[in-house]
């Protein structure tokens, strides 16, 4: 049975509760229809606004409503044409003002605008409201000079124009209030509204930042309330699925007659229907106290001078409100209490087993969470019943699962305010201070929010994909610890960076943050990145990617000494915005130094430890463009690097395999074994958990080892993840086996779909671009469980691709021929080059390829000349590029072009090989930026002007090949997206 519970539950999407669908339909602007003394008594001294104002904010409920006080027809005339009233509250007076008469023509003219009495309840007004028609009003009050009875009436009436919107948007709770005595529900209704009020506020801190509070006051329970039998049952019959609680007058109307004992045949009916709402049977009988105990209610007597009092603790105990408190069912003795969602988690396994019985065979429970607006566990709990479980231990474990999955859907996608007791390993993203997450962290916080979005997320059975956990300290903690420490005059001086870090080391952050630090080390559990994330990082429109420090310290058991590399790791991430090349930098980039603020992201490293290393399994960086794609890749289905260990691997360049997310099994470097042999990744990192930061250093990666992939082997790492390479049989072996060079290539992976990284990654490429409008780069890593085949994938960044190339509006087909030294249609590449002037050619008359060796020879020397005068030239020659087989090109290493930047393939008539792509050097042409052109002119397939080449003087000219110098420089021109491809003559 737990099984099949487990399974619901894991199928439940537990969506979030939208607040601010909720209370959609509001009152802003109130008519008062009174006499000049009756409006001003009503306002005691002329302050109503303020004084509803002032109950609003004591309340945290925003939207006071203004009020707008006329005593004549033609005034009312005039202010309905002026402003739309939402509601008109009419106050007849003692005397024989026309107030009634302004209604009923106000209702005329407006059918649908909820009209209110509110009178002080004399012997005159009484007789007088004996001959009026009252139909009209939806509400009959009576002013017994409480202030608060104002803000009742609205609330109720807002209460009633949105009930059924929000009990259908989100199961939004009813309170059932059945009275027909008006001078009782106008004493009642703002007891009740301001108790219900509190208690939202008290419940609103499950939310986890101030706006979500004030929204989460919009789920508090509605009040409505009935003045007859068939009003009351007719709305029990409609939301009883929803009702929180009743409370019931004991004589009301009843088919059209005072029933004295109405209250008690409705709480008979609803009693019926449901064994554990709570109901209230008021009465000033005493008689009809005998009810209760039949009816399983609760009795207030309404002549009991506490009666207010009496009515609140009644509420209060029974509806579900305030603490929750767990009793022993023989005595009724407090066994435990808690306040919030995390404390009830704490304590499931603790509590009696008979006292937990008691309280979920009676669904207290689930009613406590629909008091504090917690619905979509409310809803699932309310349907396991003692019956359909019957076992203490599994109702326990399933409410404990229900609760942290809602906790964790909770904690996604929100920026929570850092609190210590409540940030644990179930929370995900917090901040400290006021002031901007700065690039980096509004990078995770929008990760978050999107995976949070899309429930495709959700849908692997073996991956789950989320944000390591994270805390950013805000740039306002940056300038308390600059100011405080007077560390600017320093910092913005010409000092060296060593000098500005010492200067920084020996400053002090602020005392506040120890124990904030303690409570992330205790829900973390894992070593720490202190990531940069200033304002200017990781921006919409600059590329400061990568200019600050990022230190990643071990997880240690003394608190102590993690908190000193901390705090030191902090204070050099402060200091990387001064040194000498970010200065550099951000001059470069037109941008003032001091405006530069740092919020440093304090963030659960992803990994795992073997013996004193610490490394993920897969790290990697995606693009959603891709402007080197082969074979069937298109540019929009992005391209992903991939290498095992930390991601500094891929950040400085190293070997990493590069893989079209929509062809996982295509992978250029592991399609032939001599390629997947030079160009597999070799080395890797991993954090080294015995440095303990005593020699802290300018270099970020003091800490870090670098390692043989080997080294993995020995860690027992490389499972799904390495390939065997088998020296006596020539080939590679997908996964691991005795023996032979171990080659990273995720083959099991990629190829057989072990872990669902592929599938992963064509979704956060597919949103991450859609939603910043933009392509855009994430870094991510994958913790693996090769035992269970089951991983976690981390999304770490998200910023747009920012490449000052790339900027390429143009059309290139535009550009007329003969303005073309080149074109092709099936060229790799992206961007634009305006510094080339040299091209060096095959020369094609009596070329042969039996002399493909020398041409290469001869390029070698010019490529030379090229490199030490720092220069960049175009290379176009017959063939595959760089093959071994020099009958299919020439032979060329990649040091030996190194100094080109647009290469071309150009075949002829007699000498046709299909076009290689530069596989030969692809990983080269791809971190360089080089443009790779495939040109077959002789069939139309792109421009080739070798005449304008021809007829120029050569710089150099040999056998085989020559070299010419334009003027001025050609303007290369790639539009990897469409695969096109021209070089542009100069004017």
């Amino acid at each position: 049975m737990l099984n099949a519970l487990r399974i619901k539950l894991n199928q439940l999407y537990f969506k979030d509760t939208q607040f601010a669908n909720l209370m959609t339909k509001r009152i802003f602007n109130v008519l008062l229809v009174a006499n000049p003394y009756d409006a001003f008594m009503l306002e005691d001294d002329g302050r109503i606004d303020e004084k509803i104002f002032n109950e609003y904010m004591n309340l945290s409920l925003r939207y006071p409503p203004r009020f707008t006080q006329v005593s004549a027809l033609e005034e009312a005339w005039e202010k309905l044409n002026e402003t739309t009233f939402d509601l008109v509250i009419c106050m007849p007076g003692s005397d024989n003002s026309d107030s009634f008469d302004i209604a009923h023509k106000i209702r005329e003219k407006y059918p649908h605008m909820p009209l209110v009495v509110l009178t002080p309840f004399s012997h005159g007004i009484r007789e007088r409201m004996e001959h009026e028609d009252l139909s009209i009003f939806q509400y009959v009050f009576c002013w017994l000079g409480n202030n608060d009875l104002l803000m009742s009436i609205i609330k109720l009436i807002e209460d009633k124009m949105n009930l059924e919107r929000d009990i259908e948007e989100v199961g939004v709770q009813m309170i059932l209030l059945v009275e027909d005595s008006i001078r009782f529900y106008s004493s009642v209704l703002p007891n009740l509204y301001k108790f219900v009020l509190q208690q939202s506020q008290l419940f609103a801190t499950e939310a986890l930042n101030a706006h979500q509070r004030t929204l989460r006051m919009r789920g508090r329970p509605k009040i409505v309330l009935a003045r007859s039998y068939e009003e009351a049952w007719s709305l029990y019959q409609k939301y009883q699925n929803n009702v929180l609680g009743v409370i019931s007058d004991a004589r009301f109307p009843h088919q059209g007659e005072q029933d004295p004992l109405a209250g008690v045949q409705l709480l008979r009916e609803i009693r019926k229907r449901d064994p554990f709402v709570p109901l209230i049977l008021e009465s000033s009988e005493e008689d009809n106290r005998k009810y209760v105990s039949e009816l399983d209610a609760h009795f207030i007597d309404k002549n009991s001078k506490k009666m207010d009092v009496d009515l609140r603790e009644a509420v209060s105990q029974n509806f579900g409100f305030g603490d929750f408190i767990f009793r022993d069912p023989k005595t009724m003795r407090e066994v435990a209490r808690v306040h919030n969602l995390k404390e009830l988690q704490n304590v499931l396994f603790s509590i009696p087993a008979e006292s937990f019985f008691y309280h979920i065979s009676h669904n207290h429970i689930s009613r406590w969470l629909y008091s504090r607006a917690i619905f979509p566990v409310a809803e699932f709990l309310k349907q396991i019943t003692w019956e359909s479980l019957q076992d203490i231990d599994a109702h326990r474990q399933i409410i404990f699962e229900a609760i942290v999955k809602y906790r964790k859907m909770k904690n996604q996608g929100v920026v929570a305010v850092f609190q210590r007791d409540r940030f644990d390993r179930y929370s995900n993203f917090a901040r400290i201070g006021e002031g901007s997450l700065g690039g980096k962290g509004r990078g995770l916080a929008f990760i978050d929010h999107l995976l949070k979005r899309h429930s495709e997320f959700d849908e692997f059975e073996n991956a789950s994909v989320m944000i390591p956990k994270t805390v950013v300290l805000c740039t306002d903690v940056f300038d308390e610890f600059m100011d405080t420490n007077q560390l600017y005059q320093v910092a913005l001086s010409d000092a060296d960076d060593e000098t500005i870090l010492r200067a920084f080391l020996r400053a002090k952050l602020p005392d506040r943050l120890v124990e904030d630090f303690f409570t992330f080390f205790d829900a973390v559990k894992a070593p720490i990145a202190i990531r940069s994330s200033s304002l200017l990082e990781d921006s919409h429109y600059q590329p400061f990617a990568g200019i600050y420090s990022t230190y990643m310290i071990p997880y240690l058991d003394d608190k102590y000494e993690m908190l000193r590399m901390l705090s030191d790791a902090i204070k050099g991430v402060y200091a990387s915005v001064y040194y000498k090349d970010s200065k550099a930098y951000m001059q470069a980039t037109s941008n003032v130094i001091d405006q530069e603020k740092m919020a440093v992201i304090l963030q659960e490293v992803v990994g795992t430890q073997y013996g004193d290393r610490y490394y993920p399994a897969i790290s990697g960086v995606a693009r959603s463009i891709n402007y080197y794609p082969i074979n069937d890749e298109l540019a929009e289905e992005g391209i992903v690097s991939l290498a095992l260990g930390l991601g500094k691997y891929i950040v400085d360049g190293g070997l990493t395999l590069r893989v079209c997310p929509y062809h996982p099994t295509q992978v250029l470097q592991t399609s032939e074994m001599e390629i997947a042999l030079r160009e597999t990744q070799t080395r890797f990192y991993a954090l080294d958990l015995k440095n303990m930061g005593q020699n802290f250093s300018l270099d970020d990666g003091f800490n870090l080892l670098k390692l043989h992939v080997k080294d993995a082997e020995a860690d027992g790492s490389l499972n799904f993840i390495a390939s065997t390479y088998d020296p006596y049989d020539m080939v590679i072996r997908d996964g691991l086996y005795p023996g032979g060079r171990k080659l990273i290539t995720f083959a099991n992976i990629l190829q057989h779909d072990v872990f669902p990284l592929a599938r992963i990654l064509q979704l956060v490429q597919k949103y991450g671009q859609g939603e910043m409008r933009r392509p855009v780069e994430i870094e991510f890593a994958v913790n693996f469980d090769a035992k269970t085949k089951t991983g976690t994938f981390y999304m770490l960044q998200i910023r747009p691709m920012v490449d000052v190339k790339a900027d390429l509006e143009e059309d290139l087909t535009l550009i007329p021929d003969s303005r073309l030294l080149l074109k092709s249609e099936n060229s790799l590449g992206h961007g634009i080059m305006e510094d080339i002037q040299d091209v060096i050619y095959v020369k094609t008359e009596g070329y042969s390829a039996s002399n493909n060796q020398l041409i290469a020879y001869d390029i070698e020397k010019l490529n030379r000349r090229f490199l030490d005068e720092g220069k960049h030239y175009v290379l176009v020659g017959p063939g595959r590029w760089g093959s071994s087989d020099t009958w299919l090109g020439i032979p060329v290493k990649w040091p030996n072009i190194s100094a080109a930047r647009v290469i071309v393939e150009a075949g002829l008539a007699n000498y046709r090989v299909d076009p290689s792509q530069g596989t030969h050097f692809f990983q080269n042409l791809t971190s360089f930026g080089v443009g790779y052109f495939t040109i077959n002119a002789y069939i139309k397939d792109g421009i080739y002007n070798q005449q304008i080449l021809d007829s120029m003087p050569a710089v150099e000219e040999t056998k085989f090949i020559r070299w010419v110098r334009f003027e001025k420089p050609l303007a290369v021109k790639m539009d990897g997206r469409k695969k096109l491809g021209v070089v542009v003559l100069p004017d």
